[in-house]
């Protein structure tokens, strides 16, 4: 396992993309995989069970820290009111530059809004699709929830001191604050909906992982999902809270590889 761990370490790498030096990982061999971290995420505080977990004969992984997060820095992050869209538009250059066309995605929380957005801006080059605690609109409940997170001083120690080993703790206040800001924004110009029109336009087959007992995305957002995303399949994790993948990471990494692979 160190050796297997050392030699992911070995593969960070560098690429610029649109202008960015975008910071990634890539191992294995198999079939190319996308995982997408959430807000303020970065490659292993996101994602470590599945880069070691994951079969490397059957996938290439490849995990990414997007603009402003982890070590694609510079530019510091920013929160535009396409700030999803334009992280989709990212990730999906970055498979292309990497010579990957087609490749399935495995995104959490912001990144399964970004994947969202992504399956359906570019239908003909993602194969298959995870979308883990995604949602596409805010209800008043979860509003008032991201208030209460917006700021680190309301967070775990468990969920806020591997992010200030990455950031600092002054630029972690920052981007959680803009990022509550700019969640609040959109959801105010655009009536709560934050990508419901996306979801029609999904052609992949598509999974819906969901905590039954999230606390930041309510567990109605997979059924909606479901519902409106052609031919997809739903898993609900009753025990599951936000970071399932994390804490049930065995039984989250054989579900993922089946569906992935099937």
């Amino acid at each position: 396992m160190y050796r297997n761990l050392y030699h992911a370490f070995k593969t960070e790498k560098k690429i610029n993309i649109n202008g960015v030096n975008i910071n990634y990982l890539k191992i294995g061999t198999g079939n190319p995989v996308l995982l997408l971290p959430g807000a303020a995420g970065t490659i292993w505080t996101d994602f470590k069970p599945q880069i070691e977990g994951l079969d490397k004969e059957k996938f290439t992984i490849v995990a990414w820290d997007p603009p402003g997060y982890g070590k694609s820095r510079p530019p510091d992050r920013t929160y535009p009111d396409d700030f999803f869209q334009r992280d989709a538009i990212w990730a999906c250059d970055l498979m292309k530059a990497l010579g990957y066309t087609k490749f399935s995605l495995i995104g959490w929380s912001d990144g399964a809004i970004t994947s969202l957005i992504l399956a359906s801006m570019f239908p003909d080059n993602v194969q298959k699709m995870v979308a883990l605690a995604a949602n596409a609109y805010v209800t008043p409940e979860e509003k008032e929830i991201y208030k209460k997170y917006g700021t680190i001083d309301n967070w775990s120690e468990k969920m806020k001191q591997p992010l200030i080993k990455v950031y600092g703790e002054e630029y972690l206040r920052k981007i959680s604050f803009d990022w509550l800001e700019s969640i609040l924004r959109i959801c105010e110009k655009q009536n709560d909906d934050l990508c419901k029109e996306s979801l029609k336009k999904i052609k992949c087959p598509s999974l819906i992982i969901q905590g039954n007992k999230d606390p930041m995305v309510l567990v109605e957002h997979a059924s909606y999902l479901k519902d409106h995303i052609v031919g997809s399949k739903i898993k609900i994790f009753e025990k599951g809270a936000h970071n399932l993948h994390l804490r049930y990471s065995e039984e989250f990494n054989n579900i993922v590889t089946k569906f992935l692979i099937e």
